[in-house]
């Protein structure tokens, strides 16, 4: 089975195995059936079912432990899981016209702060962006992406100049685990200029990092227009 098929597999088992625990069909401490037998019962391999088994457990849904088997974690810390938008949609959904532009584009050394985000080693090169989405023609949000082609390597015939980053990577490169972080900055002189402000106001900005089986997608910081109003729906997995 080829990678993206297994990975595709792994995650509707995990969505299947959740269902069972948000729905109490496996209750707090109840020992989910091995591996063998859930590779069975999925028509799938058992590296599939470990890959799908270490999604929940990463999510606080389940306890892994070696010789004792799988059991569902009692009083599971409540998460939630998000979708990251596509820019080009949420400009378009306000009945604004969408564009795109990128402003620098090379491989670069990652600095330590980057390197220390996603868990590369300082200096490792990747491919850095910056690119602002337009509604309007007006500033709408400014990027600073770094791309990691190994875990990614379709991405390295994709001209980002036509099509954005944030698009190709929604639609074609599904992540594992994600980290976002939100925070006040104000605006420097890149800031300013890039968003048509001034330096010194407030942003709403954005750090958001995804990984896969093969290491860190991308990490990316978002900085939004002044008066930026972020919502998030989530799915939270109720307490028992």
């Amino acid at each position: 089975m080829a990678a993206g098929a297994a990975s595709s597999k792994a995650r509707t088992i995990a969505d299947e195995v959740r269902r069972r625990i948000v729905e109490g069909q496996w209750r707090q401490g109840d020992r989910i059936p091995d591996e063998a037998d859930l590779a069975i019962e999925f028509d799938a391999a058992r590296a599939t079912v470990n890959k799908a088994l270490q999604l929940l457990a990463n999510d606080g849904l389940l306890d892994r432990r070696r010789k004792a088997g799988t059991r569902v974690t009692v009083d599971p810390v409540r998460k939630a899981s998000f979708t990251i938008s596509i820019v080009r949609e949420q400009v378009e959904q306000a009945g604004m016209a969408y564009s795109y532009r990128v402003v620098a584009q090379r491989r670069s050394p990652v600095p330590a702060g980057v390197a220390a985000r996603i868990g590369l080693a300082q200096g490792e090169v990747l491919v850095r962006m910056r690119a602002i989405h337009y509604a309007d023609d007006r500033p709408f949000q400014l990027e600073d992406r770094w791309l990691n082609l190994r875990a990614t390597p379709a991405l390295t015939g994709v001209d980002m100049r036509h099509l954005n980053a944030n698009e190709w990577l929604v639609r074609n490169a599904p992540y594992l685990r994600a980290e976002m972080a939100f925070s006040a900055e104000n605006a420097d002189r890149r800031d300013a200029r890039l968003l048509g402000t001034q330096p010194g106001r407030a942003l709403l900005v954005l750090y958001r990092s995804t990984w896969n089986d093969l290491g860190p997608i991308t990490t990316v910081r978002v900085a939004f227009q002044p008066g930026h109003i972020v919502g998030t729906e989530g799915n939270f997995w109720p307490d028992r």
